[in-house]
């Protein structure tokens, strides 16, 4: 067959040819060693843990050595694409502190972005013209089976149980005339554009995966299509032509495409590109209780997979990084560990760390980590932090606890024991740090405690009577210590111990001890049996609130 005749009866209209895009997107000019990574999703809007796991590799591993991180949108599936779905990837990677250097998103006419479009729908031109020298070569073919006659060759190969696909005797099209074809066209017949593989069933490749090392696997042999009806390239063929053209030279991506590497493999070949190093990731896996084993991560049973999670709840970004760089490389935990102090991304990130089995994903261990982290922090930064979270997710309440500043960093404070020797540590995620102070703007929280009171070991005459006592004695100037014998002269007045020493000796001649009364104020004020120092609460509340929930549990 005429190959030339028929590239140009396919692609009549392809004017730019291979060597003009090559000499646009030239080399990079970039330092020794320095790499040029991607991430490259779907835009569905579903945004996953997966996806920032992968995506902190890739910006890792850029700017270890000052290479570039940039986002390409893989939009050739138009019945998957979601509006708004590229404005979400970046806004959720910004959230936990993933920045591009360059990619979709960006100012298209910016000197830093001149390797674009990064939207694949807007390259169609550049594939015509790498798919066209293909035909002109003989590596590639129209196809025009229907979808009637490819489900007729799968069932046949079924029947005989054999490989399924499209190669060998079974790619029907592959050896057309020009005649046929251009009969076939003239009638109307949709069509795709086939690879010509030329792969052999015995014989393998010898891929090296910079993460789990060197993989034979065999060759690819099937005739996978390349352009689809509407012209659109198929995932595999944009792939390469774009990795090549964005001068990518390294590709982190999810275990699932190791399977895909024989075609990845044979197409780079083909094209004449350099095949950028690629590496596949670990699976995200956790512990299942019902089977006692390990199984991955599923968007169906695990709320915890999107990352949407860790932002409604408000997981602060950077636990979140440490977290998972602790599972990225093997050897982060220690490093960080030694040198708390320390950026993050001074951490000397290496690939050949990375875990090659499944990664367990441990929330208990996150949470640690977060209380560990959250610790550190001055209350100027949590309250930055927890204001902003608060203005996007609790829009209605986030007036009311932020109404205060000295009052809310006194919070803070508290909390998280700052001026302590040791500092508390309390705090795991925006949501939870809220429920666990919110006694201080809401006093129908902890209602349930303040009924109980009266019910159990103490009655409720003496409940009544000791917090009349309570506010009769009170004075706001008294310190710690002169608020604390005021409660102790309670405890005498109606008949508890105000020595422990005395109460362990002999604790049938009490009605209780200094700490029952100290209990009972406690859930007057908070609405809970357990928090940090009283004394501290009440002077961050300020006598009126306190009062005012005093009041309320007396008259209760």
């Amino acid at each position: 067959m005429d190959n030339k005749k028929l590239a140009d009866l396919l692609f009549p209209d392809v004017v730019n040819t291979p060597e003009y895009y090559e000499e646009k997107y030239p080399y990079r000019k970039l330092p020794s060693k320095a790499q040029v990574t991607r991430m490259a999703p779907s835009p569905t809007g579903f945004i996953h843990l997966g996806n920032l796991y992968s995506a902190l590799a890739d910006e890792r591993i850029a700017h270890k050595k000052n290479g570039v991180f940039y986002l390409r949108i893989e939009d050739t599936d138009e019945k998957r694409k979601v509006d708004g779905a590229v404005e979400t990837i970046i806004n959720v990677l910004r959230y936990f502190n993933i920045e591009f250097d360059e990619g979709a998103g960006f100012d298209e006419n910016a000197e830093n972005n001149k390797y674009g479009p990064y939207f694949q729908q807007q390259r169609v031109d550049i594939y015509h013209a790498y798919v066209k020298r293909l035909v002109e070569k003989g590596l590639a073919y129209p196809c025009f089976c229907t979808e009637e006659e490819l489900e007729k060759v799968r069932q046949k190969q079924d029947a005989k149980k054999i490989l399924t696909g499209y190669y060998g005797e079974y790619a029907t099209c592959r050896n057309m005339s020009y005649e046929e074809v251009f009969a076939n066209i003239k009638a109307g017949k949709e069509y795709v554009i086939r690879l010509r593989s030329q792969g052999s069933p015995d014989k393998e490749i010898t891929f090296k995966d910079c993460i789990k090392g060197e993989i034979k696997l065999p060759e690819n042999i099937h005739d996978i299509v390349l352009l689809k009806k509407d012209g659109v390239p198929t995932y595999h063929f944009a792939h390469a032509i774009d990795d090549h053209l964005m001068r990518t030279t390294m590709v982190i991506r999810g275990g699932e495409w190791l399977a895909s590497v024989p075609i990845h493999y044979e197409l780079f070949n083909i094209l004449g590109f350099k095949m950028p190093e690629y590496g596949h990731t670990a699976h995200l896996m956790k512990f299942d209780e019902e089977t006692g084993g390990k199984r991955k991560l599923s968007k169906r049973k695990d709320p915890e997979l999107s990352l949407d999670y860790y932002r409604k709840d408000g997981y602060h970004p950077y636990c979140m990084k440490v977290y998972l760089l602790t599972l990225l490389n093997s050897n982060f935990e220690e490093w960080h560990e030694k040198f708390p102090d320390k950026d993050i991304n001074d951490f000397p990130f290496s690939v050949d760390k990375m875990s090659q089995s499944g990664a367990l994903f441990d929330k208990d261990k996150l949470h640690n980590i977060c209380k560990n982290e959250l610790s550190c922090l001055s209350e100027y930064e949590m309250y930055n932090f927890l204001h902003e979270w608060a203005v996007e997710h609790e829009p209605e309440k986030c007036d009311i606890w932020f109404a205060d500043k000295e009052k809310m960093l006194g919070i803070l404070r508290l909390y998280m024991g700052i001026g302590m020797k040791r500092r508390r540590k309390d705090f795991i995620y925006a949501r939870q740090i809220f429920e666990l102070i919110a006694y201080f703007f809401d006093m129908e929280d902890g209602q349930k405690e303040r009924d109980k009171l009266g019910n159990q070991t103490i009655d409720k005459k003496t409940v009544h009577n000791i917090l009349k006592e309570y506010l009769a004695t009170y004075n706001h100037d008294d310190d710690n210590s002169a608020w604390f014998n005021k409660l102790k002269a309670i405890a005498d007045k109606f008949g508890f111990a105000s020595d422990m020493k005395a109460y362990k000796k002999e604790p049938e001649k009490y009605n209780g001890n200094v700490s029952d009364i100290a209990e009972i104020v406690r859930i007057a004020v908070t609405g809970r049996a357990n928090t940090p120092d009283l004394w501290q609460i009440v002077h961050i509340m300020g006598q009126e609130q306190m009062t005012e929930r005093i009041t309320a549990a007396i008259e209760v």
